[in-house]
């Protein structure tokens, strides 16, 4: 299986350590959607890594963590959007994601931030944005297999059950969590 719906993950999401991991994994093989970013959201998300977290990661494991991710996913970068930020009428500082969704052909924006990509602002260029859980809640309802083995691979992977990795991206993403201890009987 191999999805290429296109789907722009903002820094937020990036930077949310449990969530991106969660997203990341979604987008390997066998891949549910095709992640997009631009390295105006790389350098964002380095910024919050480096200065906005609790716990801010030392500079050279936010460097690390770039250079993981863009080679994990060599094809997620868009190029050439910056002409298109002025046409743009979302929030400001926002504006730099929504033209490269526009130029990368992705018709998602996933964010915590949806306070900042109003529907108003996105319709003209066919463009919606949703909150990192609705998009995980439809993600499972497509193939709840695949979501469920990534979730078990991640706590493998750290060393946890499945239900104390879901209790924690409750956290960032209660509806999707408590839906899965649901499904789950955790």
């Amino acid at each position: 299986m191999q999805a290429d719906f296109k789907v722009v993950l903002d820094a937020c999401v990036l930077a949310n350590a449990g969530v991106c991991d969660l997203f990341l994994r979604l987008a390997e093989p066998p891949r549910l959607y095709l992640p997009l970013w631009s390295a105006d959201i790389l350098d964002e998300v380095h910024r919050t890594q480096t200065t906005k977290l609790k716990r801010p990661y030392p500079p050279e494991l936010a460097d690390y963590w770039r250079e993981q991710v863009t080679c994990a996913f060599p094809e997620a970068e868009v190029k050439g959007y910056a002409k298109l930020v002025g046409l743009m009428t979302n929030h400001e500082k926002d504006r730099h994601v929504v033209a490269a969704a526009v130029k990368g052909g992705a018709s998602l924006v996933v964010t915590f931030n949806l306070r900042d990509f109003g529907d108003a602002d996105l319709q003209p260029w066919e463009i919606t944005a949703c909150h990192p859980q609705d998009y995980l809640l439809t993600l499972h309802s497509m193939n709840p297999g695949v979501v469920v083995g990534k979730l078990a691979a991640i706590a493998q992977d750290d060393g946890r059950d499945l239900q104390d990795l879901l209790l924690h991206l409750g956290k960032s993403v209660p509806a999707f969590a408590s839906r899965l201890l649901e499904t789950l009987g955790c």
